[in-house]
């Protein structure tokens, strides 16, 4: 088995877990996104308290909306994505290695070989999944039908209403969302938000490119000490939970204009919340909603994000461990010892 096949099964398996752990996080961080409302409010409700809003008046399943193409979005992006980083990263290592031999360098990548491998991993990545995730920010900012009050005849309170009261359980699956999407804009929907998207590519750019320069930075200081120990999950878990910070911070806002650009557009609903592109939604949205507006949610994202990252380089670095020890254990098993 390759190295590269073997980073992406990695990479796949330990994207599905961080998803399954942090999805209650995402689908309320895709709702704060897509909130049109203009300016910024006095009063909001917190991340835990929008959680137990949706719980109260759409059920626990709606915290889970498109959790199933989610998990084949996340498979297949994190496959994709470690997949080519490897081979990229493989032939950037070759590159070096021959310029040394000509006396350029040291043998090691650089951090802009770096970034542009991970650049170019992450353009490919895109390209093949953005119609996944279309379809799943549809199913998680979906609401049921509601009413105006409350079981009982009870008013609604100004926090009650930001989330609205289910009133029965009209279907809307993953067929439903594409078959809205495709009569909405044809094939071309599928592929929404995918400028910003393709920008956002310097997100794990910048993620993967601070993971390993502190990753190798501590393997070395390891590597002086007589005794030094390996790596640790935990030194890894932390190592890329501030990895994806930095990079979080720095690409949220073209996080929130896909998030708009890909959630149902309400035709008959108020033209400055109606986008026809990247370039119109970052006017509507300094227009109307000013800088705020690039940030909604994102204290949930950044807690939802580094939580994720941290699980999914944890899991992944496991589980290539284990996989090259079993293959290495098998090899040694298939040599017989030769007759004396």
């Amino acid at each position: 088995m390759s190295d590269a096949l073997i980073n992406g099964l990695a990479g796949a398996g330990g994207g599905i877990i961080a998803q399954l752990i942090t999805y209650p996080l995402q689908t309320v961080n895709t709702r704060q996104q897509t909130e049109r409302g203009v300016k910024k409010e006095k009063r909001k409700p917190g991340t835990f308290q929008q959680m137990c809003q949706v719980v109260k008046h759409e059920g626990w399943d709606r915290l889970y909306g498109g959790l199933g193409p989610s998990l084949v979005g996340t498979a297949a992006s994190q496959g994709v994505y470690y997949y080519f980083y490897q081979i990229f990263r493989s032939k950037a290592e070759a590159a070096a290695l021959e310029q040394m031999k000509a006396g350029i360098g040291d043998g090691s990548v650089g951090m802009l070989s770096s970034l542009l491998v991970a650049a170019i991993s992450g353009c490919v990545n895109v390209l093949l999944t953005n119609p996944i995730w279309v379809v799943v920010t549809r199913m998680q900012t979906h609401r049921k039908v509601s009413k105006p009050s409350l079981p009982g005849g009870a008013p609604l309170t100004p926090i009650d209403e930001t989330i609205p009261t289910a009133v029965g359980p009209p279907s809307y699956g993953t067929t439903h969302a594409i078959q809205e999407l495709y009569e909405e804009a044809g094939i071309r929907g599928f592929w929404k938000g995918v400028i910003p998207t393709m920008i956002m590519v310097s997100n794990p750019s910048i993620q993967y490119m601070l993971y390993e320069t502190m990753l190798n930075k501590l393997k070395k200081r390891r590597a002086l000490r007589k005794n030094g120990n390996a790596v640790t999950a935990l030194e890894i878990f932390f190592l890329g939970a501030l990895a994806k910070l930095g990079a979080t911070v720095v690409t949220y806002p073209l996080l929130v204009v896909k998030s708009r650009l890909q959630a149902k557009q309400v035709v008959a609903g108020d033209k400055r919340h109606q986008y026809k592109g990247t370039f119109d939604a970052i006017i509507k949205m300094i227009r109307y909603e000013g800088v705020y507006g690039f940030y909604k949610g994102m204290g949930t994202k950044i807690v939802q994000s580094v939580l994720a990252a941290a699980v999914l380089f944890m899991v992944k670095e496991e589980l290539v461990r284990s996989a090259r020890f079993l293959l290495t254990k098998s090899a040694v098993g298939r040599v017989k010892p030769k007759p004396q």
